[in-house]
């Protein structure tokens, strides 16, 4: 009778975890992992804006005058829905996309390709839809000017916590990094002052805590501790991929990675991981855990699926336990 009850346990066990095996990984990978953008309309993803409504969803725009802002499902790189932007003019130079705090998805038509001979830019905001289909949304248009004069800016990032809107502007020897007011007009011209000096900048992203701002340019990439409104380090180097028109960088909605995106037909989108702080244990003199920290490159090894280094990790484990025991199983039936 043993033998019989162990080998049941043993095929049960056994067809339990081959089960979970095969379904874990594929879960893990389900959305936010490596994808090529699909659709040939977009031919200059300039910006890229991870969707908090809809998980695995990204929003991203053209480098050009319709205004259209397009989600595409990480999961196929199909676009799922194309937003038509109304009640705003005729877009010049869209370059970046935030989603902020209360939903609301915010569009920068800032760039200056012109080298800053533009006396004003705009900000386009709208909701964020609840579903996902395409359609028009009634969006409001903000002037922005530089209290220091027209720039050429291609970052723009809206703080995840006091919704405060920032420009990174785009220059060869020192960039700026811009400050909005507390909240934004569509009576009149919203200022935005210079706060911090940055590296030549394509885009950039606040961690979802919002205690890291990633910039990133043609070939690099740095994450920077964000303190009081300011930069507050000279920040850390991030693997960002080499990519042929590197103008876009997000955090997944989660915040454990970072997705670079570029320019050009069928582009790519590439996953990040992003390391995470632990919080210490009380007496140990630390205090609350930290904001994430990009890691150096993107962890997984060769073969594993686009972005499912932890669904990797956990199939080998659970090939090992289901390994155990079908060689348990068969010791077991023979002494039996």
């Amino acid at each position: 009778m043993r033998p019989f009850l162990s080998a049941s346990l043993y095929a049960s066990g056994a067809a339990a975890l081959v089960l979970l095996c095969a379904a874990a990984p594929a879960g893990a990978a389900e959305a936010d992992r490596d994808f090529t953008i699909k659709d040939p309309r977009i031919t200059e993803s300039s910006g890229l804006a991870a969707s908090r409504a809809h998980p695995g969803i990204y929003w991203t725009h053209n480098d050009q005058d319709a205004p259209l802002i397009y989600g595409v499902d990480s999961r196929t790189g199909e676009t799922v829905a194309t937003l038509t932007m109304k009640g705003v003019g005729t877009p010049r130079d869209m370059e970046a996309v935030s989603v902020g705090p209360d939903g609301d998805i915010y569009v920068g038509d800032i760039g200056d390709n012109r080298d800053g001979t533009w006396d004003h830019v705009w900000i386009y905001r709208f909701p964020e839809p609840k579903t996902l289909k395409d359609q028009t949304v009634q969006a409001r248009q903000y002037d922005v000017k530089y209290a220091d004069g027209p720039r050429n800016a291609e970052a723009l990032m809206v703080h995840p916590k006091t919704g405060r809107v920032y420009i990174a502007s785009k220059n060869e020897n020192s960039g700026g990094l811009y400050a909005g007011p507390e909240r934004l007009s569509t009576a009149g011209t919203n200022v935005f002052r210079r706060v911090d000096d940055v590296p030549w900048v394509t885009d950039g992203a606040f961690s979802p805590d919002g205690g890291k701002l990633v910039l990133r340019g043609y070939f690099s990439a740095r994450s920077y501790a964000w303190q009081d409104g300011r930069l507050g380090d000279d920040g850390e180097p991030v693997g960002a991929p080499f990519q042929g028109q590197a103008e876009s960088v997000t955090y997944t909605r989660d915040g454990s990675a970072l997705m670079f995106g570029s320019e050009g037909k069928n582009s790519r989108v590439v996953r990040v991981e992003v390391e995470v702080e632990r919080a210490r244990p009380p007496g140990s003199g630390g205090g609350q855990a930290t904001a994430p920290t990009p890691g150096p490159s993107r962890s997984g090894p060769p073969g594993a699926a686009d972005g499912d280094s932890g669904g990797f990790g956990l199939g080998i484990v659970v090939l090992g336990l289901a390994t155990a025991l079908v060689i348990g199983g068969k010791r077991l039936l023979r002494r039996g």
